[in-house]
């Protein structure tokens, strides 16, 4: 199955949902950044709820971006997704190893432990939105829910999950935004409570071989629910030689000369795909000509 966001409303329109499944992409990540079973689950779960909260944005060059600065061993995490389903994120240590938590999962909270998490929309305006809150549960999913229900006002209810291979590569991931409306029903908001107190957890559902459509559907079972699009997502990173070459002219002439002076090629490395991108001195030369 192909990596994918599935929009929805539901109970006439008082419930807005989002459901996706992530495994490509969290793979993607994975492999580019060497990350341990633990770090991947992290990066994985912010990563599928990132890439869903992307897809919520209005405009075309919209950016978002999910921050988490942490006292835990993984010490930080950044993902940027577009409107699109493009997602694409690292986490400041990737080697990060724990023992399982008390029921056995990869110990996500142990890993991140206190922290702040901040939302960044950049939606063209001459300042960025940001809202922040301090992690409840530092288990992402919960983090987010809290984020939306003080920073957005908006009841949310959000369920992420990553489940490895025994080789350590991603069996799967996905997940689902929950969102309540302002004009919501009583009746209806007891029924959406009772039936997530009820369900199994994302990777349950996950590793049942549910599609999101089917998450949604048993999410939000009884409240008749009608899927309005599907979006494509995909680990997607637009760094180019191009880009990277804009990066070193804005450091000054005087620390490129300095590069030069050295005699040494220079290797730049993108945070978000890991990929390094090599100078020559004879192209620091020609960055510094340009540059005039």
């Amino acid at each position: 199955m192909k990596d994918y966001i599935v929009r929805a409303t539901a109970a006439n329109k008082q419930i807005r949902a989002f459901a996706a499944t992530t495994r490509d992409v969290v793979e993607t990540a994975r492999q580019a950044h060497n990350t341990s079973p633990v770090a991947t689950a992290a990066l994985g779960r912010l990563l599928t709820g990132g890439a869903m909260m992307g897809t919520m944005m209005k405009n075309e060059k919209d950016l978002l971006t999910i921050q988490i600065k942490c006292e835990g061993p993984i010490k930080g995490l950044t993902v940027t997704a577009d409107v699109n389903g493009n997602v694409k994120g690292y986490v400041e240590n990737p080697d990060v190893m724990l023992p399982p938590s008390k029921a056995g999962k990869l110990d996500v909270a142990a890993a991140l432990d206190l922290g702040v998490l901040s939302v960044i929309k950049d939606m063209g305006l001459k300042e960025p939105y940001v809202g922040q809150t301090i992690l409840q549960t530092s288990e992402i999913a919960e983090d987010l829910t809290y984020y939306f229900a003080t920073s957005e006002q908006v009841p949310s209810s959000v369920g992420l999950g990553v489940l490895m291979e025994k080789d350590n590569t991603v069996k799967q991931a996905g997940g689902f935004i929950i969102q309540v409306m302002p004009f919501v029903e009583d009746a209806v908001l007891d029924k959406l409570e009772e039936n997530i107190k009820k369900i199994d957890s994302v990777t349950a559902m996950l590793d049942k071989g549910y599609t999101p459509e089917q998450i949604l559907e048993t999410v939000l079972e009884g409240m008749d629910v009608e899927f309005t699009d599907t979006v494509p997502t995909r680990f997607y990173c637009n760094c180019t030689k191009e880009r990277v070459e804009k990066a070193i002219v804005s450091i000054g002439k005087k620390d490129i000369q300095e590069m030069i002076d050295d005699g040494k090629e220079i290797e730049v490395n993108c945070h978000f795909c890991n990929t390094n991108y090599k100078f020559t001195v004879d192209e620091l030369k020609e960055i510094i000509k340009r540059s005039r």
